[in-house]
This record gives structure tokens, C-alpha cells and sequence, in this order.
């Protein structure tokens, strides 16, 4: 379902920013941080009514940046995500009607997984980049590895639980292209403008890449 060239550019980033936007007006300046700081990419997910706006507010100002849609739910909202400029839509769950929805009109999609079962469900529709949600209340690390025993040809993303302090040892799998990073830009960080903070957690994260690539 995603290219190889996508799955190259996440495997690349390593770290995807999960981002909630409250105001659709700090889309852009959180973009400016994002890319000035080195980390060109951001899920900006639709638990908010500034979801959409804010995709295409960023990918406006920003339109080499890796833009993907989260926390997407229906077809609409797939809809409403490509419309406004995503890469790609990302869901928490695995819901068949958005997956086959977007398997017919050729949409990229990451769905959410955390058991063999729905694994299973995934590789029989053609879909192997998947989403591990919540990844650390799931079992974490040793149950991504226990996934991958079986499923070798799965590409994860996990998301939910990750931090600085665990990023490494996921990061580690093989199978992991890359990780959702809801630390690095806190919702009442960017609703309080602070910037600085951002900033700060954005250099700290491309350190700690750069220091696993070594």
C-alpha cells in the first residue's frame, strides 16, 4: 500500500511528530520549528476541528515537508486529510471500510495494530506498514518483538508510550521504520507559543538519531 519511497523517507526520519493542534493559526510558525530544527515532518491528528486546516496551512507554507494525517477514523475524515494535503492518513485502529476505502482510490494508509490477530487482517488485504497503538500499554518493545517473530514482513510505526528513554530500544527492531514522538511537541506548549521548548525537544531528538546511526 505505502511505496517503498515512503516507507524510505519514514525510515529516514525515524521519528514522526504527533502533533494536536488546537488553533489552526500555530500550524504554520509549529512547522517553522519543525523544519528549521531538522525534523521536516509532522502527524497532525484529527482530534481537533483544526486538523484539516492545518494540513493545508503546513503543506502551503512547507510543501517539502513529510505531512501525514492522524488519528483518522472514517472516510470522511481520509477525505477531508488528502483534500488538504497529506502524504498519507494514519488511523489508531484497523478499521476495514477506511482500508479498503483507501486500498480502491489508491490513498496511502497506515492502520493500527497491536495483536496477531488483526496483523493477520492487515497481510490479507495487502497492507504490511502498520501502526503499533498504543504501543507501550500493549506490551511495549518485547511484544513488538514477539510480532515480528511471525510476521517478518511488517513495517511498523509504534506510537503511544514512546519517549526519549525507550526510543532507542524500538528504534533497534528491524521492522521499525519509524516512531510516533508525542513528546516532541506538547499540545500546551503549542498553544502557549512556546517555541523555545519545541525547538529544544526537536535538536534533542535528531541528536539521538544521528547518534543511533553512528
Amino acid at each position: 500500500m505505502m511505496t517503498n519511497e515512503w516507507i524510505d523517507r519514514l525510515r529516514a526520519l525515524r521519528v514522526m511528530p504527533v502533533i494536536q493542534i488546537e488553533h489552526a493559526a500555530d500550524a504554520v510558525p509549529l512547522a517553522k520549528i519543525l523544519v528549521e530544527n531538522g525534523l521536516p515532518a509532522a502527524e497532525i491528528t484529527f482530534r481537533t476541528a483544526a486538523a484539516a486546516e492545518s494540513i493545508r496551512l503546513i503543506r502551503t507554507a512547507y510543501p517539502e515537508i513529510v505531512l501525514c494525517a492522524g488519528t483518522v477514523l472514517t472516510v470522511e475524515q481520509v477525505n477531508a486529510a488528502i483534500e488538504a494535503g497529506a502524504d498519507f492518513v494514519i488511523s489508531p485502529g484497523f478499521n476495514p471500510t477506511t482500508v479498503k476505502y483507501c486500498l480502491a482510490n489508491n490513498i496511502k494508509m497506515i492502520p493500527g495494530v497491536n495483536n496477531p490477530s488483526l496483523v493477520e487482517q492487515a497481510l490479507e488485504l495487502g497492507v504490511s506498514a502498520l501502526k503499533f497503538f498504543p504501543a507501550e500499554a500493549s506490551g511495549g518493545v518485547n511484544m513488538l518483538k514477539s510480532l515480528v517473530g511471525p510476521y517478518s514482513q511488517v513495517q511498523l510505526m509504534p506510537t503511544g508510550g514512546v519517549t526519549p528513554l525507550n526510543l532507542g530500544e524500538y528504534l533497534a527492531i528491524p521492522q521499525v521504520i519509524a516512531c510516533g514522538g508525542t513528546w516532541i511537541a506538547p499540545t500546551k506548549a503549542i498553544t502557549n507559543h512556546d517555541w523555545e521548548l519545541i525547538a529544544g525537544n526537536v535538536r534533542e531528538v535528531c541528536a539521538m538519531i544521528a547518534q543511533l546511526k553512528a
